[in-house]
């Protein structure tokens, strides 16, 4: 048998990131909480937290957290069908989910507000680049994401949400600086551009697509989204920014197109635990409903 009131406080210490911060959510004594995990890392020989600050969940630890995931949606089925079986429950269930920063940026909150208008869900949002997020339900992480991820990570179903359009970016003033007789590859490899992260790869395939060539370029790391259309404002860089974000800057001439007619597009896709799919049906509707009338 499985002993959930160890595997809640596990769930509740990553959650809430602390020991202290689990107990007085369980309105236990933090020793008492302690004692719980101990017991249950003893038990199953393993480690399920890394005591850090904050404490974060090991690959073993995750699967457990989602499995209290499933367990507080099927609770709340049943309560809905059968009020009088007792209790009240365990609570708002903090559902964990992955997106890419672009889609958090543009279509995705909307998507999820609308989901949890109806419920008394919470939910626990980690960013990752869209060519990594599948990772994160790989391991256990998360019970469903946004990933460029065509194919079915092992357990979930896989729903198509459309094209995130980028275009290259810049200010007129940036464009006169670096480009005054044209953007060329040449021009590219020492134009200083935007890049979000070490995982962010657009604006590399961008100019593999534009000049049919790798352009090694400059760059400033700058890991926000609207700050990418901020920095592009004021010329610090160019940059791959969703279409959603800069058509109103490129119809005012605030912005101008690096190459014209020259976009990238990244498919999207969500991924949702095929465990949790039944559940999680309304939340996958307003992604998809929400995400193809967003995106191309």
């Amino acid at each position: 048998m499985i002993d959930y009131a160890a595997a809640r406080a596990v769930a509740l210490v990553v959650q809430t990131g602390s020991f202290e911060a689990a107990a007085r959510a369980l309105n236990v004594s933090p020793s008492a909480v302690s004692q719980r995990v101990r017991n249950l890392e003893e038990r199953i020989g393993a480690v399920l937290i890394e005591r850090a600050a904050p404490c974060i969940a090991t690959e073993k630890g995750a699967w457990l957290c989602r499995h209290m995931e499933q367990v507080g949606m099927l609770e709340k089925a049943l309560l809905a069908q059968l009020p009088g079986i007792g209790g009240r429950g365990t609570g708002p269930v903090t559902l964990s989910i992955a997106t890419n920063a672009d889609s958090l940026g543009t279509w995705f909150l909307p998507a999820v507000a609308a989901f949890t208008a109806g419920s008394d869900y919470l939910l626990n949002i980690a960013l990752d680049d869209e060519d990594h997020t599948a990772d994160w339900l790989r391991t256990g992480r998360v019970v469903a994401a946004v990933t460029a991820l065509a194919r079915p990570v092992q357990g979930c179903e896989v729903k198509s949400l459309g094209v995130m359009r980028y275009i290259a970016t810049a200010s007129p003033g940036y464009m006169q600086r670096h480009f005054p007789d044209g953007v060329s590859a040449a021009a590219l490899a020492r134009a200083p551009a935007l890049t979000f992260n070490q995982k962010d790869r657009l604006q590399q395939a961008w100019a593999q697509q534009a000049f049919g060539e790798a352009v090694p370029f400059p760059t400033h790391w700058l890991a926000s989204t609207q700050g990418f259309v901020d920095a592009s404002l004021v010329g610090l860089g160019w940059a791959l920014n969703p279409v959603q974000l800069v058509e109103e800057h490129l119809a005012a001439g605030r912005l101008v197109a690096l190459v014209p007619e020259t976009a990238l597009h990244r498919p999207l896709y969500w991924q949702v635990n095929r465990l949790a799919a039944g559940q999680l049906a309304d939340l996958t509707q307003a992604i998809i409903r929400t995400a193809r009338n967003a995106l191309t």
